[in-house]
């Protein structure tokens, strides 16, 4: 379905940044009645070694999907394809997709972990905190002594009380103790990955912030690469390195997070910062995107975005467009992304930089 010369091949170009993963023509695919339903649309992408790179985009446009297939766990029947190479710190690289069940039980908690969204899904409401750390430990062949005092080490660093959040049920738990119980659990195995699919989508604002102003300060002190998977770009937009924006399955634009917020070339991306609420802004200036995204089984042909685009032409309807290089290391598909500055005006406020407080209840 898409063009796009590889986003991975435009990035190799601008730096020599040791790849941790790279991605390569990597599809995943339902067999529907009424057709293939294709939830990830030939993406190739690079992933840096201790970067934060922020996956964005509106529901439905297959970041979840994205955070899945870096882990190999699509769920059946979907059928993932492509390549997906992990490189350790040390050792040879690792086709994720030629792995057999033992071998990507390992490597997901042991190399690359997840953290999902809503922790009390996540936890057995039956059991107590250390015993969740203690039976991951025990999985894994880990000393539980060693590792429980990793386990209380990760819990001071996310502002938490060790031995209380460790002898209590899940329920005993706010819902932002939770979701930082769960990240020290997703992370007592000392992973060097950390994909986190919408980890703060069930938290009020200022917790939202405070767990990423967290999450920044392990990712410094672990030498952490993190996925942060997210559909609120502001949110992000002041953790991240870089921003990948996706858009119909394949990503649409990706460079550093700084430039993006202030300079997105993307129609899309301008779209999505001007419809969010954290601008400089009137708010009979903001504007929802108009019409939705595209059904997976009847995705539009050329450009993707062109039935909601206001910059959208003949070419658009005819032409997957390709990468077009905005500057160095930032990069959109977009055949009119020089007439988006003038013609998808926004304003970006400082909120995105700004940092909250650390609650630890």
């Amino acid at each position: 379905m898409t063009a796009h010369d590889s986003l991975a091949d435009t990035t190799d170009r601008s730096t020599d940044r040791d790849v941790i993963f790279e991605v390569r023509n990597t599809s995943v695919t339902f067999d529907m009645e009424r057709g293939e339903s294709r939830v990830m649309d030939n993406v190739s992408l690079d992933i840096y070694r201790d970067e934060i790179l922020g996956v964005v985009g509106e529901s439905g446009s297959g970041k979840s999907m994205f955070a899945s297939a870096l882990l190999d766990a699509v769920v059946r029947p979907g059928k993932l394809t492509g390549e997906i190479t992990y490189y350790p710190e040390e050792g040879e690289k690792i086709d994720l997709l030629d792995l057999n069940e033992r071998e990507l039980k390992r490597l997901r908690w042991e190399e690359i972990s997840m953290v999902f969204q809503g922790a009390m899904s996540s936890f057995n409401p039956t059991m107590k905190i250390r015993k969740h750390f203690e039976e991951t430990l025990d999985a894994h062949g880990q000393d539980r002594e060693t590792g429980l005092d990793h386990a209380r080490e990760l819990l001071s660093d996310l502002y938490l009380e060790p031995e209380r959040v460790l002898d209590s049920y899940p329920h005993e738990l706010s819902g932002g103790m939770q979701q930082r119980a769960l990240i020290a659990l997703s992370l007592v195995l000392k992973p060097s990955v950390l994909v986190m699919d919408e980890p703060t989508a069930a938290l009020d604002l200022l917790m939202q912030r405070s767990i990423l102003t967290l999450l920044e300060n392990l990712q410094e002190k672990y030498d952490l690469t993190v996925v942060f998977i997210t559909h609120d770009l502001p949110l992000v937009a002041g953790l991240a390195n870089r921003l990948a924006v996706m858009y119909a399955f394949e990503f649409v634009e990706i460079g550093p997070s700084d430039e993006i917020v202030r300079n997105a070339a993307h129609p899309y991306t301008r779209a999505l910062l001007k419809a969010v609420p954290n601008l400089d802004a009137p708010l009979d200036e903001m504007r929802p995107i108009e019409g939705s995204a595209p059904d997976p089984v009847n995705v539009p042909t050329g450009c993707t975005y062109h039935p909601r685009c206001p910059l959208a032409t003949n070419e658009c309807v005819q032409n997957d467009p390709d990468y077009y290089d905005i500057t160095v290391d930032h990069q959109a598909a977009c055949h009119h992304w020089e007439k988006s500055f003038e013609e998808i005006p926004y304003s970006v406020s400082s909120a995105t930089d700004g940092d909250a407080e650390v609650e630890s209840e």
